[in-house]
């Protein structure tokens, strides 16, 4: 079993269902092997199940879905293992691999239903769209001679026409500026980036922002960091709030950027998965480079991970609010069918010994632990965090760190409610500040060429936000004076983000979203003091 641990171990996120779109792929084939022995319990049992199943069959009051039966058995008698361990039905799979893998069969856009119309948002670079001659902004009105406007269109409905294996043809008939142009594109294998945004800050304070661990992201952050590097970056904030995980050899790597040669990353230990310890090597390009890691009660699993490394390693700052708390590895089986068995096979622990897997059960409220934590104050006061002084470990360099529930940051950020508000909730529900970009863009898009000056002159004035506020009214989103005055100013920064995004993608949304970002602000300030990180050196 050591080559199942090394190559296709893998970490689960949180949920069940969000389990499905985040963690790690075995590829094996599951063909079971040789025959189970007269008297094993596996076999008396497997009689047992049959003999229930004819009996329904046999004698139950109203016809059954036997595929059914057996899928929710199987779903059943999974759930009393643990948390993580999860049943993924054929239907489902394919997804999850396509997203761990970081790649599916596509034409390159991202696309919002706006004013009952399919519009393209972003036309990556590179893409099938692209060479076709697709434009943001664009107006797709068919798919497929199938017409795509005036009915309850979902994203789903989209993804069925767009979406297909790479080299099969897709015919799109757009409306730009008043004409209608048709496009045939081939689909190809469209990456899926698992890094959100890679920024500067300051002249030497990047930003790195991480939203899973898949098959490609650790050549995509050594990529975004050299980047990064030649821009002048000797300081990083290092986002993984809200990652659920994703491939223990891709958190394996993507520490080992940071840590010099021969430190011990994690080790990871089960009944019949003997222990197995990772070390660092000397390929790291960030070992000098000083590094605030941000997470919150949504970092789980590979997040832990790295977190947990440079905590015990000393190597750097843990900022924010305690992390999920998931210390399971899991293995995933693939069966004939197309289904797939991931199984809790082994736990993994910190460099100081810590696991940090909370506590599951019968008697445990596992998914809504976020809700406990809010209720106990935890997330807006340190006092309220609950340490077990049983589970306390202590660092190479003395600092002392606990185990049993999540990697607990070294600098407490409580959760950031400045601006919160019902209407501002709102706003984010209908995707208004989405919709009023799409707008704005429609006859301003081609004076937004420089963001350097976008980013330093734009500004929403009051004219722009009373507008917005109107706008936001024609999609059933009331006005509240009251509200709108708390979250005057988060509105005018995610609205003009949001315009960022539509222009220059992700890195644009994030260098106008970040100057508003407490946890961000507060690692800045880390920075500029510099007495505690260098410390930790």
């Amino acid at each position: 079993m050591e080559e199942n641990q090394n190559k296709n171990a893998f970490l689960t996120p949180i949920l069940v269902a969000v389990a499905l779109a985040v963690g790690v792929w075995v590829g094996t084939m599951f063909v079971p092997q040789g025959t189970i022995g007269a008297g094993d319990p596996i076999a008396e049992n497997s009689n047992k199940f049959n003999t229930i199943l004819e009996l329904i069959e046999d004698k139950y009051v109203d016809s059954v879905d036997h595929e059914m039966l057996i899928e929710s058995s199987i779903e059943g008698m999974i759930k009393k293992l643990d948390p993580h361990s999860a049943y993924i039905p054929p239907a489902d799979l394919g997804l999850v691999n396509e997203q761990l893998q970081g790649n599916f069969g596509g034409v390159g856009i991202r696309f919002l239903i706006h004013d009952d119309t399919l519009t393209t948002t972003h036309v990556i670079p590179g893409s099938p769209s692209e060479r076709a001659g697709m434009l943001p902004g664009d107006r797709i009105v068919e798919i497929d001679d199938t017409t795509f406007t005036g009915w309850d269109i979902g994203n789903e409905d989209v993804q069925d026409y767009l979406k297909g294996e790479a080299g099969t043809n897709v015919k799109v008939k757009v409306y730009r500026k008043g004409d209608f142009k048709t496009l045939n594109i081939t689909r190809g294998s469209i990456p899926i980036s698992s890094i959100d945004a890679a920024v500067m800050l300051t002249d030497k304070v990047g930003f790195i922002k991480l939203n899973g661990f898949t098959y490609n992201s650790a050549e995509e952050f050594h990529t975004a960091a050299v980047k990064l590097k030649e821009k002048g970056m000797t300081k990083l904030v290092f986002d993984l709030r809200n990652n659920g995980g994703g491939f223990l050899n891709t958190a394996i790597d993507i520490a080992d950027e940071f840590l010099e040669s021969g430190k011990l990353i994690v080790y990871t230990e089960g009944r019949k998965n003997p222990k197995q310890e990772y070390y660092s090597t000397s390929k790291g390009i960030l070992e000098e480079t000083e590094v605030v890691i941000l997470i919150n009660s949504l970092s789980a699993s590979a997040s832990e991970i790295v977190a947990g490394a440079i905590q015990d390693n000393d190597r750097g700052l843990i900022m924010g609010r305690r992390s999920f708390g998931k210390g399971l590895v899991q293995d995933q089986s693939e069966f004939t069918d197309g289904s797939a068995l991931r199984l809790t096979i082994s736990r993994y622990y910190t460099p100081t010994g810590r696991s940090i897997q909370k506590p599951y059960g019968e008697d445990v409220d596992y998914e809504n632990d976020y809700y406990a934590r809010y209720e106990s104050g935890e997330l807006m006061n340190e006092d309220s965090i609950k340490y077990d002084e049983n589970l306390k470990y202590t660092t190479k360099g003395g600092r002392t760190v606990y185990g049993g529930g999540g990697i607990y940051p070294d600098d407490f950020v409580p959760n950031d409610t400045v601006g919160a508000s019902y209407y501002l909730s709102s706003l984010y529900y209908k995707s208004a500040f989405n919709h009023y970009a799409i707008k704005v863009l429609d006859t301003k898009r081609s004076s937004f060429t420089d963001f350097a000056k976008f980013k330093k002159g734009f500004r929403i004035t009051p004219t722009i936000f009373e507008d917005f506020i109107a706008y936001a009214g024609t999609l059933g989103i009331e006005e509240d004076p009251i509200d709108i005055v708390t979250s005057r100013a988060t509105i005018k920064n995610r609205l003009k983000a949001e315009i960022a995004r539509h222009v220059w993608q992700e890195n644009g949304y994030y260098s106008i979203y970040l100057q508003d970002d407490l946890d961000v602000q507060e690692a800045l300030s880390w920075f500029r003091s510099g007495e505690k990180l260098m410390s930790l050196r």
